[in-house]
């Protein structure tokens, strides 16, 4: 296995990097309880990006649930595949629940919760980067984040159930860009109400 990169994200923090088809991606939860949200665009043409319903209606033909585990194929917004969890060690992770922000925050916590970072501030720096915006804000992948879907539908976000040092591991099926926003909310239990560092280890065989 060679190491392309390795590193440390710290807490609240955005991070980004390009796969190319067939590279592996790493996301180790080093503390544990840490939510890691995920974005995914085609790297040569960003209007092809991840599609939670596309994943989820595929899943479901499949008799699958409406989470993402090991062998989960994540399709673009064209049914393409773009990536394949490979391995993981948390059981299950959301792609339902969405991205903090800092409006959604007022509107569950409070008015006074309004200027706290979020993950979609974290979309939108590392989105710049690459010259896109607002517009390119899409359906994104939870990792590690416990959302159940109780019986009439609402959706819930309980204790994160990965264990220091738990990972998932995906293997690119296209280049892509994937942008990760590791979580900084601290208002609900999704990071044990402490955000923590990940790491993540890019490599090929």
């Amino acid at each position: 296995m060679n190491i392309i990169s390795d590193m440390v994200v710290p807490a609240r923090a955005p991070y980004s990097v390009t796969l190319k088809a067939g590279q592996l991606m790493r996301i180790i939860d080093l503390e544990s309880q840490q939510a890691v949200d995920a974005l995914f665009y085609n790297a040569a043409d960003t209007s092809e990006r991840y599609s939670a319903q596309d994943t989820l209606a595929a899943q479901a033909a499949r008799g699958g649930t409406f989470y993402l585990e090991t062998g989960a194929v994540l399709l673009s917004n064209e049914g393409r595949a773009m990536a394949t969890i490979i391995a993981d060690t948390c059981g299950f992770h959301d792609t339902c629940a969405g991205a903090c922000s800092c409006e959604s925050n007022t509107v569950r916590f409070g008015h006074e919760t309004r200027f706290m970072h979020a993950c979609r501030e974290n979309f939108l720096t590392e989105l710049g980067r690459y010259g896109l915006g607002k517009r390119d804000l899409v359906s994104n992948v939870n990792f590690f984040m416990n959302v159940p879907i109780r019986p009439g539908g609402e959706l819930t976000v309980d204790d994160g159930v990965s264990a220091p040092g738990g990972f998932v591991e995906l293997r690119a099926e296209m280049d892509i860009l994937v942008l990760i926003s590791n979580c900084p909310q601290v208002n609900n239990p999704c990071n044990g109400f402490r955000p923590t560092p990940i790491r993540i280890i890019v490599s090929e065989t």
